[in-house]
């Protein structure tokens, strides 16, 4: 019986660590806001474009940056690497903003990309054209 009393703090503290552990483990509040996308900067001709501050504000608001970066290949590709695929013309724009709705694979390597059906053509096409947008800023 007393050695049982004395293990229960320690299984106490276990067990509350593992709890504060997992929860640190599954929060990503913090990465999100690492990858966000820069804006950018004051003097650039890209600040004042409204294609560009529209879909950063849309991708900031999705669930986008847990696979893509701007810059660096993560799950996805970048944001760079797409704009420097894809020239800039309607048809691009519908072909990307559709999978973004729908997913897709392939492209880029063989792991699926999420499919978004609760996103609008319309925001979608806003998020494509800031993604294009960024090949002026290379």
């Amino acid at each position: 019986m007393l050695n049982n009393y004395k293990l229960l703090p320690v299984k106490k503290i276990s067990i509350a660590l593992f709890v504060l552990l997992l929860a640190g483990a599954c929060s990503s509040g913090g990465d999100k806001k690492e990858a966000a996308p820069a804006p950018a900067s004051a003097g650039s001709s890209l600040s004042s474009n409204p294609d560009y501050q529209k879909g950063l504000e849309l991708i900031a608001k999705s669930d986008c940056l847990t696979c893509h970066k701007v810059g660096e290949k993560l799950i996805g590709p970048s944001y760079k690497d797409v704009s420097a695929k894809y020239e800039s013309n309607d048809e691009n724009i519908a072909l990307l903003a559709g999978k973004i709705i729908k997913g897709g694979q392939g492209v880029w390597g063989q792991i699926p990309m999420t499919a978004h059906p609760q996103l609008s053509e319309a925001d979608a096409k806003q998020m494509v054209k800031y993604i294009l947008l960024l090949k002026t800023a290379q």
